[in-house]
């Protein structure tokens, strides 16, 4: 192609969307199935979305501005969809880096409010995706309408036990 940089950074934020997707389908996979397995999956699939957004923004740097530092942070502050897309990739960094059993056992209930965050991050990307496309939005759309589905589905309706007596 014309832009082959261009083409290798699209690649990977398209393959981090879609690991952000599969990540959140699987709890509610789990409730529907009542297949416990599918959560296995999960950190795995939450590192693949690390390593994926991680290589995307190394491409931006390294290939797109050949770590030229000045307009690198020159964008991330005048380019709202560079800015949230770094915004994204700093926040899934605490989160790969306690995705071990050591640290979920250590963490305790902090680590799962840590990995909320997943639901900021993902929300992150969907603009990101938005934001950077000028003309073509059927994509963004489709990733955008697929994470807001996988975030109402995680949500757990509670209800309430009537005691007749």
């Amino acid at each position: 192609g014309a832009e082959p940089v261009k083409k290798i950074m699209n690649h990977f934020g398209e393959w981090t969307l879609i690991f952000i997707c599969l990540t959140l389908a699987m709890s509610p996979l789990k409730r529907f199935t009542n297949l416990a397995f599918w959560t296995k999956f999960r950190r795995m699939l939450g590192l693949f979305v690390f390593f994926y957004a991680t290589i995307h923004l190394l491409t931006y740097i390294g290939l797109d501005y050949r770590f030229d530092w000045q307009p690198i942070f020159n964008d991330v502050l005048k380019k709202k969809f560079i800015f949230i897309g770094f915004s994204a990739w700093l926040l899934l960094i605490p989160l790969a880096a306690t995705s071990s059993q050591k640290m979920i056992n250590l963490l305790k209930q902090n680590w799962k409010k840590l990995h909320r965050i997943v639901y900021i991050i993902a929300i992150f990307g969907a603009l990101h995706y938005i934001w950077l496309s000028k003309t073509i939005f059927f994509k963004p759309l489709i990733y955008s309408v697929i994470i807001v589905v996988l975030l109402i589905l995680r949500i757990r309706i509670k209800t309430r036990k009537f005691n007749y007596e």
